[in-house]
């Protein structure tokens, strides 16, 4: 119990941290909020307009006020209104959280398989795989993914007309956003997975299972793999928010509807209650995937549910 309520503390403190710088991080954005309500800068508003809507959004009150009734109506389940749409943030996320769930779902998908294939194919007794796939997985992390995404759009677009240019219902519209998203993430997934194969096929589980009589390729698909896959597993709940993070990015080149596209027009638009909506609803769902990633990894490694078990941790 205990334990159960550190982590419920600790859940807590991290989304009220959140919250709260991204709060005040939101008001130090050039231009004021009542700006935004009328129409942002551009909007050539008087005077007399701005100090009415002021008055009327409680502009005009003290700073730690409106961050303590902000606070209050978050505790409601009160995500407030968007200044510049003039409809609740709750509904806004609802429309375009799905879309960004699923590309990066897709995207830690394609990265897992493209970094397994890579970890497989340079660990064999070949010098030139290993250096091959040592230099695809450097060069994938290394990769931005806007100027990927750019890349991807012309060749595929503009030069082979395969796939479109911008995201469209189906599955073809899929395939661009989420490679330019997995690519990066599977060279790094690769470098940790491969450096953890090569000690799993020395280790003394592996000699064990060729002394038996397993073959090399059991061995590695079964003994090895499951090993290697360890550390990047831990890292997965990591990638997910990385993915939600580029989500931004891929999302605007791509003219993908989601929460990165939503959080950017927040920003640019200076609508608080939008940016602190999304910020607040990405941060929960980084902390539930990472409580899946724990759960992933006491699947995997058996050692670490028996730690969490006195009488089973001494026996290991």
């Amino acid at each position: 119990m205990g334990r159960v309520l550190a982590r419920v503390l600790g859940v807590v403190f991290v989304l009220w941290a959140v919250v709260t710088l991204t709060w005040f991080g939101a008001y130090a954005i050039p231009g004021e909020p009542a700006e935004a309500v009328l129409g942002g800068s551009g909007s050539k508003a008087t005077a007399e307009q701005l100090a009415q809507i002021r008055a009327e959004y409680g502009f005009d009150r003290p700073l730690l006020t409106q961050y303590a009734d902000m606070l209050g109506g978050l505790l409601h389940g009160d995500l407030g209104a968007s200044y510049a749409l003039k409809t609740p943030v709750t509904e806004i996320i609802g429309q375009t959280l799905a879309g960004t769930l699923v590309l990066a779902a897709l995207s830690l998908a394609v990265a897992w398989a493209v970094a397994v294939l890579v970890a497989l194919g340079s660990t064999r007794d070949s010098r030139l795989g290993t250096a091959l796939g040592s230099l695809l997985e450097v060069t994938a992390v290394a990769v931005p993914h806007f100027w990927l995404g750019s890349v991807l759009i012309l060749v595929f677009s503009v030069g082979l007309g395969w796939l479109p240019p911008i995201s469209a219902p189906g599955a073809a519209g899929l395939v661009l956003p989420v490679l330019s998203l997995a690519l990066p993430l599977a060279g790094f997934l690769g470098q940790v997975m491969r450096e953890s194969f090569l000690a799993a096929l020395d280790a003394p589980f592996t000699l064990s299972a060729r002394a038996r009589g397993e073959t090399e390729t059991r061995v590695r698909l079964v003994h090895a793999l499951r090993h290697a896959a360890l550390p990047a597993i831990s890292l997965s709940g990591w990638a997910f928010g990385s993915l939600v993070s580029g989500a931004v990015v891929v999302e605007t080149l791509f003219s993908r509807p989601g929460l990165g596209r939503t959080l950017l027009s927040g920003v640019l638009d200076g609508d608080i209650p939008v940016i602190v909506g999304v910020v607040l609803v990405i941060a929960v769902v980084y902390i539930l995937v990472t409580f899946a990633t724990e759960a992933a990894d006491r699947i995997a490694d058996p050692r670490l549910k028996a730690a969490s078990r006195p009488s089973e941790a001494a026996a290991w």
